[in-house]
């Protein structure tokens, strides 16, 4: 960290000593104010709810402005990255902190395919879920049972185990997240096959049946493809700060990456898109695009309890850098399956269209969100509504690995233990039962 030359000055009305706090400096974005010794010299904690105002470490990995609508995977802005790259080579940068060359990306590339299969009993794992079961929960449940079959990763402080316990989740995530769904649906498991990329090794798991060669469509292929970039980590979100959280325990990395997932599947976080399809489908129920109008001023109104979903971010003050792209990918996509007329899509561009022109929505920067398109496409795809959150995890666990080893790499790391402002009851004694 680079030490800046200000410093801040923590003064008490009440004529306590006041205490000097060092500020560091950031390659860009916001500098930080050091309180690590705030409590052994004031006696004092800090108070921020969600941690809006904190940072809880340092990271050389992802950075966001919001108030830009700029993403950079290791510096590179995620515009280029989705256009000239592709999943696997975003995933080594990721790892690495470089993009590979032609030999790095190749032997990379055979790592992760040849760990795509999975040990022939997480099956009679599976069968232990109902059919109904959502996929985020089967899935919570079979990455971290992934520690119960390879014991020879599990010591997260070993940087040997962590690599190949990298290359593992990374390559076996396609193959998990399909036998869930194939599952639900009653059909066969399909195997992994060595000659097709990391995107049309998923769809191929995903659609095909014993009964019949299965073709990878290259536009699907490629979309699917830059729906894994742009998924791939989002600096300290939710489900990222759970796994470095959890992995800070010195837990293996399979444990802490179905912290992860369990994070992700909540609707504030991973579930959106889901959610947000199902806010498409509910209008579209209410008559489609000739209810937009009605559904947008219910919108507005506080009492009515309805959300806009996929439009927004906590993070985007502006335009979400991936909408763009995801927007683009939406309409080849459609195009290329013949869909260009379907009613969902007419009926998201109609609510885009009054969310980008109405005061109300262009004041509090409504824009849409990644997830506004990436379910459609989805959906277009033929991927079920309730399997999107488990895509999400699939694309973004390399993100989370990142994120995790740079954590156990950092010198400085602690096991994180969050303090509170207690408001509850003080010290009591307790009554004898009949005086209660």
């Amino acid at each position: 960290m680079t030490p800046s030359d200000v410093k801040a000055t923590l003064s008490f009305s009440d004529g306590s000593p006041s205490m000097e706090l060092p500020i560091y400096k950031g390659t860009i974005g916001p500098d930080v104010i050091d309180i690590r010794k705030l409590y052994g010299q004031t006696g004092k904690f800090t108070y921020d709810p969600g941690f809006l105002s904190t940072a809880s470490c340092n990271s050389t990995i992802t950075y966001i402005d919001g108030d830009k609508g700029e993403l950079l995977y290791r510096g590179y802005p995620i515009e280029q990255l989705a256009v000239n790259c592709d999943y696997l080579e975003t995933c080594y940068l990721l790892l690495n902190g470089e993009l590979p060359n032609a030999a790095q990306k190749s032997e990379f590339q055979a790592r992760v395919t040849n760990h795509t299969m999975v040990n022939e009993q997480m099956q009679f794992f599976l069968r232990g879920f109902r059919r109904d079961a959502h996929p985020m929960a089967v899935m919570t449940g079979l990455v971290g049972a992934l520690s119960a079959f390879y014991h020879d990763s599990t010591d997260i402080n070993n940087p040997e185990h962590r690599e190949i316990a990298a290359i593992r989740l990374i390559a076996k995530m396609p193959t998990l997240v399909a036998m869930a769904y194939k599952y639900t649906v009653g059909q066969p498991y399909i195997y992994p096959k060595n000659d097709l990329s990391y995107s049309g090794n998923f769809l191929r798991m995903m659609f095909a049946t014993p009964c019949e060669e299965y073709k990878v469509s290259p536009v699907i292929e490629r979309a699917l493809d830059r729906i894994f970039i742009l998924h791939a980590d989002h600096e300290q979100n939710a489900s990222t700060s759970t796994v470095r959280l959890c992995g800070s325990s010195g837990t293996n990395p399979f444990a802490a990456i179905a912290a992860g997932v369990a994070c992700l599947w909540g609707p504030a976080h991973g579930g959106a898109n889901e959610a947000c399809l199902n806010m498409l489908e509910d209008i579209q129920a209410m008559g489609g695009v000739a209810k937009v109008g009605e559904f947008m001023n219910q919108v507005k109104d506080k009492n009515s309890g309805v959300r806009l979903m996929g439009f927004g971010h906590r993070v985007y003050k502006n335009y979400d850098p991936r909408a763009k792209l995801m927007q683009e990918t939406c309409k080849e996509v459609l195009q290329e399956l013949g869909l260009e007329n379907d009613p969902l899509f007419k009926l998201a561009m109609a609510l885009e269209k009054i969310a980008l022109e109405d005061d109300y929505f262009v004041a509090r920067k409504l824009y849409p969100n990644v997830d506004f398109y990436s379910g459609i496409v989805q959906r277009a795809i033929g991927i079920p509504v309730p399997l999107f959150t488990a895509i999400f995890a699939l694309a973004r666990t390399v993100g989370w690995i990142a994120q995790l080893n740079e954590m156990i790499a950092d010198p400085e790391y602690k096991i994180g233990r969050p303090r509170q402002l207690f408001v509850g009851s003080a010290k009591r004694d307790v009554k004898p039962l009949a005086q209660r």
